[in-house]
Formats: C-alpha cells, structure tokens, sequence
C-alpha cells in the first residue's frame, strides 16, 4: 500500500532527484560486484581463446586460459565462475557416460581452478545436453526424456563434480525427484558443505540459441526441450517448482530465462526469501550487444541498467556473462 502524501508543493519528487549525492542516499537498490556469477565456457587444448560467433566478446577457453581468467575474476571481486564444457562431438553417446567421468573437461577445470585461485568459488552446470547424442538434457529412450534414469546418471554426476573439488552445483535438467536424490547422495557421500542452487524454475525459452552454440549442442538436439522446461505461459507452477526444491535439499533457487520473467524472480522472493537468482541467459546478452554494435543503443549502460532491474525484481544474485566487465565498471565508479 502507497502511504498518503502531502500534495504538491509540499511533496516535490524531483528534490531527491536534484543531485547526484542525494540520488545516491536515496537509491533503493544497488548492483554489487558480489552480486555476479560469471559463466565461463571450457574446452580442450591448451592456450586456447575461440570467439563464439552468436555471443560477441565471449569464448571458450582452454584450462589454463581459464585458470588465469578465474585469477582476473578474483582481483575484481568476482565471487563465483560458473563452468559449462564444450565436449568432443566423439565423446557423446546415448547413455552420456562422460558427464560423470572423474577426468572429463569440466572436472579437470574444477581442479585447476580450486588449485590455483582456492578463493573462488566455482559453480557447475549438473545435466547432460553436453554429453547427450541427442542434445537432450536427459537420457532419450524411444524419443521420449525418461525422468528416472536420467536422475542416476544425473546423481553420478553431481558426485563425481563434488570430488572434484566443486562448490555449488547447478542442477538444470529440470527432472523431476533429482534435487531430493542428489541431497541424499551428497549427505551420505560426507559432501555435506556443497551447496545446491537448482534451476527450480527454468523455462522452454528461445533465448537459449547461442548457448547451445557455445556448448555445441545445437546441431545435436533432436525435437526440444518442452517435456521438462517450464511452459512460457505459466507462473503459479513455477511457485510449486520452488518449494519442491527447497522441500528436497536446495539451498538457493534459479529463474532462468531473466528479464523475460522478471515477474517470476519477483513472486520467488516475495513467497519464499531464499536466496533467489537469475540468469541472464545468451539470448540477452546477445541482443544487448547486437544492438550496441550497430549504434542503436548504448550498450554500457543497458548492461548495468539490464543488471539493476533484476535486484528490482528482488534477486540476490545474477549469472551474467557481463560479470567482468560490470566488475570493472563498478571499480571506476
């Protein structure tokens, strides 16, 4: 509820706005550089930096190239880096073995990264469209996802990046009974400190082409993905979505897409004040930066003022692949 005001002229808006310094006291939200998780593509090689053609200025980076943008990350206060691998098209098969292989593109980096900049923490993506022959985030039997298997290999998973050193994983798959069962496997496993931030609420969304670009998946889906990501159309399931999650084992809770669903961050944290989080997905990032090379925008300050809005809507935190470039923003401020 609005309270009441005095009328104009006793209430003039425009007073708080006259200054700069008055502005700043009066602002009621604020974008942090401890409020970035930045996803970060990996691939085999060494001294290797490959552009991705759909996402201008992001590109998949060998381990030691990571390891030393990891180090970068730290210095401007990054708190968090998210891995997504880029795998060899030989390595994935139907039952996607390679997503719970101790040696496999993603853990080798956990460890290198732990290893070398110990104080950044170090987030995974937990489904298997990187290791998929089909592109599917879950095991395909007949064309159809089945929810039951993917959840062991799924499980498997999280365990074998847990070893490797991980400290949050980042279920996206979207089964069903998959954060439950992963809890109980790290519990029993003695993994008891790894924090689980479930993509609770992940849309069948459009703005996740140049992703599956980045990841290679795009020319291995087969069909899409609308059995087990959210319909567009709907809000209230994505409320019962998150308190399944919190319900199972996680500890903090993901929208993705972002600015498209703005609305769904905003009733997580209103229903539940957990620790809520967005994604600003490739799609978004893309436009944003398509636009600003071709001059129709200033690309600077709709990447911050893109970032603000989702601390509007309510959200602790978000993953952005503009997080380095809003870090150094913030240090010139």
């Amino acid at each position: 509820m609005i309270p009441t005001q005095a009328p104009f002229p006793t209430t003039r808006f425009r007073r708080l706005r006259s200054s700069a310094a008055l502005r700043a006291l009066s602002r009621q939200n604020t974008l942090l550089v401890d409020d970035l998780i930045w996803p970060v593509f990996v691939r085999d090689g060494e001294g290797v930096r490959e552009p991705v053609a759909s996402m201008p200025g992001v590109d998949r980076l060998s381990i030691d190239v990571l390891v030393d943008e990891a180090a970068k990350a730290h210095a401007l206060g990054i708190p968090a880096i998210c891995i997504f691998p880029y795998t060899d098209p030989s390595l994935k098969t139907e039952l996607c073995e390679e997503a719970w292989n101790p040696e496999n593109l993603s853990n080798r980096a956990i460890r290198a990264i732990k290893a070398a900049v110990p104080e950044i923490a170090v987030m995974t993506d937990i489904a298997l469209d990187p290791y998929n022959a089909y592109g599917h985030d879950g095991i395909v039997r007949d064309g159809i996802i089945v929810n039951d298997e993917t959840v062991e290999a799924l499980v498997k998973m999280a365990i074998a990046q847990a070893e490797a050193g991980a400290d949050i994983l980042g279920p996206s798959d979207m089964m069903d009974g998959r954060i439950g069962a992963m809890r109980g496997a790290l519990e029993a496993g003695g993994h008891t400190n790894i924090a689980i931030l479930s993509y609770a609420a992940k849309y069948a969304s459009a703005y996740y082409g140049p992703f599956r670009d980045a990841v290679g998946a795009s020319g291995a889906l087969k069909g899409d993905k609308k059995t087990y990501q959210m319909d567009p159309g709907n809000s209230d399931e994505a409320l019962r979505l998150i308190q399944r999650d919190l319900n199972e084992g996680a500890d903090m809770v993901m929208v993705k897409p972002g600015l498209a669903y703005l609305d769904i961050c905003h009733r997580v944290k209103d229903t539940f004040g957990v620790p809520t989080y967005a994604y600003q997905v490739s799609g978004e990032y893309a436009m944003i930066e398509a636009a600003a090379a071709n001059g129709w925008i200033d690309g600077e300050k709709v990447m911050m003022e893109s970032l603000l809005a989702f601390k509007r809507a309510g959200c602790d935190g978000i993953l952005t692949y503009f997080a380095p470039r809003v870090a150094e923003t913030l240090q010139n401020q």
